[in-house]
């Protein structure tokens, strides 16, 4: 027996059993399933996966259990079991799922797994090909690592939210649960290098990432800006800190995005607006930098009597980098995003025919064929495929 049907993906084949649940971890499992990967989703009696119970908004289903749209955001393509993991059946279950994987994800409080009878030594017994990923909020180890992490929190701690904002009085989070969603992507990251490495040793290993790390991993210019230059970044709006003109500015009945992030831009752009490029305090983009409340003012100027569609379209044509702000709505209508594969369509067990965000990544052989995943699988109703699971667990060494 064959639990797995994915057809596509340069993951399929690979098995992965998901004991994480909320958002980091799913995501990574999402990210994987995406892949062509076969996610088999262990959720807890009852309640399942938090996420299920977070909401609204909700969608009603044809038996009139709901399903929460946050949970369908982080579990297409995947399988649903339940079970117990403190009862012999459900500890049984889940060393023949661990048997019988390449990867297992966990996202459980450092030492929870321990206690439950799987802990890392543990499962290499069962199993010593496993790829583990653990993902935790602060770290596995150092003075605080056994700390509950919550993405909000770790935004804050992390730093994101010092940076993020109107003003340094006005710190904000990033309107997404970016902590989350670095760690998963980060922990994706991490199972694939992990899988290379075992075609050349046959052997799993652990790789462990957390919300703190994933957020101070993607500090980038800002962090060296401080490790090496002993500058510490705030928060400023809707400005680039290093970068001028480059940010969000208005004009009439709007505002539009540019980005002047060379000096063959900023002379381009002068000449499309009358500017002189060699202004002093504006000639070179440190002095613009240090002058930016001047610049934002000369360019807002230079754009008050054109609309966003009228100056969109002269900023093109000077050859600048520039867009709008498009509400989440506008996004999914978009031409664009829809040409992208950005939209899948899925049948899911309760609701029927779904349109969910799709997977960010394509796939072309060199003569151009596109072998990307195109047929994926709804997130699953909580359960929903205990019994065909259960069955492949009795059918021997056969995936």
């Amino acid at each position: 027996m064959v639990l797995g049907d994915e057809k596509q993906g340069p993951l399929r084949g690979v098995h992965v059993v998901d004991l994480s649940r909320a958002l980091a971890g799913p995501h990574a499992s999402m990210m994987l399933g995406d892949l062509g990967a076969t996610v088999v989703k262990v959720e807890t009696p009852g309640t399942g996966d938090d996420t299920r119970g977070w909401g609204p908004p909700f969608l009603i289903g044809e038996d009139g259990g709901r399903e929460s749209t946050y949970f369908l955001s982080a579990n297409r393509n995947k399988r649903s079991i339940v079970l117990d993991l403190k009862s012999d059946d459900g500890r049984a279950a889940l060393e023949e799922l661990v048997r019988r994987s390449d990867v297992l994800l966990e996202n459980f409080r450092t030492g929870v797994l321990d206690r439950l009878g799987f802990s890392t030594e543990r499962l290499a017994e069962l199993n010593p090909r496993l790829v583990i990923l653990s993902i935790t909020g602060f770290g596995h180890d150092g003075p605080e690592g056994g700390r509950a992490g919550y993405d909000q929190i770790a935004q804050g701690e992390a730093g994101i939210m010092s940076l993020t904002g109107s003003s340094p009085q006005d710190p904000q989070r990033v309107g997404v649960p970016i902590g989350d969603l670095l760690a998963g992507m980060y922990g994706a990251y991490g199972v694939l290098a992990a899988l290379y490495e075992r075609h050349k040793t046959g052997r799993g290993q652990v790789v462990r990432t957390s919300l703190l790390a994933s957020i101070v991993g993607v500090h980038a210019f800002q962090g060296t800006r401080w490790t090496a230059a002993g500058e510490m970044g705030t928060a400023q709006g809707n400005h680039h800190p290093s970068i001028c003109p480059y940010g969000l500015f208005r004009c009439r009945d709007g505002a539009v995005q540019i980005s002047v992030g060379s000096e063959r831009l900023w002379h381009a752009f002068c000449a499309a607006f009358h500017l002189d490029p060699a202004e002093p305090g504006m000639a070179t983009n440190p002095e613009r930098v240090d002058n930016r409340l001047r610049v934002i003012k000369t360019v807002e100027a230079a754009f008050a009597e054109l609309d966003p569609e009228t100056l969109l379209a002269k900023l093109a044509a000077a050859g600048i980098p520039a867009g709008r702000v498009r509400s989440i709505g506008e996004v999914y209508e978009w031409d664009q995003t829809r040409s992208q594969g950005l939209l899948v369509e899925v049948e899911h067990q309760t609701l029927g025919r779904l349109t969910l965000p799709g997977p960010p990544l394509r796939f072309f052989s060199p003569d151009g064929h596109e072998t990307t995943r195109t047929a994926h699988r709804a997130p699953p109703v909580l359960g929903a495929d205990g019994d065909a699971i259960r069955r492949w667990l009795g059918h021997g060494q056969d995936r």
